[in-house]
């Protein structure tokens, strides 16, 4: 906030709360002919309700003047007058510092037990699970769904199928550090018909039935040209790249023919943010042990390990 602003502010606000005790004091002063107590204002509704000209209360009165007087004290106090913070120094970022400070002196402890422990071994640990899965609810349910089963354009982390590799390694850096996807756009390079033969293709690649040979046997070669660089020559994706898994049922933007071909014309950007800084690397760990857990028998072998769509 700029001096400018900082003044207007000041000065807006001080003489508002001033205006208002002028404009008690203009209405509690008797004027000379003013009607006395007794006498009405003139205004009568349903024919004998009637207007009497009576001061406020002097209790109710006083009580504009204590508001007036604590709205002064608060400001000089706290935060509320444009730059100036306030004689007590308080503020919500130092209040939440303050939180923060002392969680982490009383969690703390936990977490770096918990951090020495392997993320499969820790994986079945059912209270460091339930931490994990508590974390888990408060930073990543918002994508991922409460239950960790994903929406369109979102991954299903309980499916066992990973982008880019379900091992604890690969799940944790993709909580600290995030990911960023890419499917380029190939309206372009392709024809239309280009188009829909190899989305025939990918089609069938999971062993669906497009209907139609004659598109799927002309997509094989155009894959191969232009996605096998990715996805694999077989299809199977590349978790170094984040490329899916094309052969298996696990679709990020859904796998209908009609969607397998936009994503071709017009590509997919997909983006997973860091949270080392938000979570740190003991939480990390516990949510990757929670994570690894969703997709994960007790023994700690992978359901699989191919790429969601």
């Amino acid at each position: 906030m700029n001096e400018f602003w900082s003044w207007f502010i000041i000065v807006f606000t001080v003489a508002n709360i001033l205006a208002c005790w002028w404009l008690i004091r203009w209405t509690a002063k008797p004027r000379p002919g003013e009607a006395s107590e007794s006498d009405t204002t003139g205004h009568v509704w349903d024919e004998d309700l009637t207007e009497y000209n009576n001061p406020m209360p002097r209790w109710w009165l006083w009580l504009f003047y204590i508001t007036i007087v604590f709205g002064f004290i608060y400001l000089a106090l706290f935060p509320g007058l444009g730059k100036f913070e306030g004689l007590l120094g308080w503020s919500q970022y130092k209040e939440y510092r303050e939180e923060v400070a002392a969680a982490e002196e009383r969690y703390a402890p936990l977490y770096e037990k918990y951090a020495a422990t392997p993320v499969p071994q820790l994986a079945g640990n059912e209270e460091a699970v339930a931490t994990g899965q508590r974390i888990f609810a408060n930073n990543c349910a918002v994508c991922h769904g409460s239950d960790a089963r994903g929406a369109p354009g979102y991954p299903n982390l309980a499916d066992g199928a990973w982008l880019y590799g379900g091992t604890p390694e690969a799940i944790k850096h993709s909580i600290l550090n995030g990911r960023s996807g890419v499917m380029p756009a190939w309206s372009q390079q392709l024809s239309d018909l280009e188009v829909r033969q190899v989305a025939a293709y990918v089609y069938e690649l999971n062993g669906r039935d497009a209907h139609r040979p004659d598109l799927v046997k002309a997509g094989e070669p155009v894959f191969k040209t232009t996605c096998a660089a990715c996805h694999g020559a077989d299809g199977t994706g590349n978790t170094m790249l984040g490329a899916p898994d094309l052969t298996d049922d696990a679709w990020l933007y859904g796998g209908s023919i009609e969607t397998i071909r936009d994503i071709v014309r017009n590509g997919r950007q997909g983006r997973m943010p860091a949270h080392r800084e938000l979570l740190g690397e003991d939480r990390a760990h516990v949510v990757a042990a929670y994570v690894y857990s969703l997709s994960h028998d007790g023994d700690g072998d992978a359901n699989g390990e191919s790429g969601a769509q």
